[in-house]
C-alpha cells in the first residue's frame, strides 16, 4: 500500500503569553518553516535609545509544515494554538501564494509599513492592483485608503488574520487588475 505524502500547508497559530520567538526557535530546530512578521522599534535600554527587531502582533506565528508534523510539534510546545476562523470553528489555512506575498513584503522590515487587524479595513472598497516596479515589483493587493497614512497605500491581506499596507507607492508604479 503507498503512503499518501501530505503537503505543506501554511497555518496561522497563537504562541501565548508573547512566546512567539521561542517558539519560532524550537520550529526552526525542528526544521520547520515559519514566519514571525517582524519592524523595528526604538526601545530604552540603560538610558540609551536602541532599534530593536521585534514581532509586530505579539503571539502570531506563520507554521508552514505537513499537519501531522505540527500535530507532533504542537504536542511538544503546549503553549503553540491553533488560530481558527470564528465563523466555522476551521483553522486557519493560509494559501502559499498568499503567504509568498505577504511575506515579500512584511518580511522586508520596513519602517514604513503599517499592519492592522482584518477588521480595521474595509477591503471591499479596495482596487486590485499589481505593483510594475520599484522593491515590490510583482506584488499585488488592493489599492485603498488606510488608516494612519494621508495617501492611499497597497494592501496585502492574509484572511482573517493580518494586513499590511506598503509604504506609499507612485502612481506610475501601480496597474489595475481587471
Amino acid at each position: 500500500m503507498e503512503v499518501e505524502k501530505e503537503s505543506e500547508i501554511w497555518y496561522a497559530m497563537r504562541a501565548t503569553y508573547r512566546r512567539e520567538l521561542d517558539a519560532m526557535r524550537l520550529l526552526e530546530k525542528e526544521k520547520l518553516g515559519c514566519f514571525i512578521p517582524m519592524q523595528y522599534k526604538i526601545s530604552v535600554k540603560k538610558g540609551k535609545k536602541v532599534r530593536v527587531l521585534m514581532p509586530v502582533i505579539h503571539n502570531l506565528v506563520f507554521v508552514h509544515a505537513c499537519p501531522s508534523e505540527v500535530k507532533r510539534v504542537k504536542s511538544q510546545i503546549n503553549y503553540l494554538q491553533y488560530i481558527t476562523d470564528t465563523r466555522s470553528g476551521q483553522k486557519i489555512i493560509i494559501p502559499d501564494n498568499d503567504m509568498q506575498r505577504f511575506i515579500a513584503v512584511a518580511g522586508t522590515y520596513n519602517d514604513h509599513l503599517l499592519y492592522f487587524q482584518p477588521d480595521e479595513l474595509n477591503l471591499s472598497k479596495g482596487t486590485r492592483v499589481r505593483i510594475i516596479g520599484g522593491d515590490f515589483e510583482g506584488q499585488e493587493g488592493l489599492f485603498l485608503k488606510v488608516k494612519g497614512a494621508r495617501d492611499r497605500r497597497v494592501v496585502i491581506e492574509i484572511q482573517g488574520v493580518i494586513a499590511v499596507a506598503m509604504a506609499t507607492i507612485h502612481p506610475d508604479l501601480i496597474e489595475v487588475i481587471e
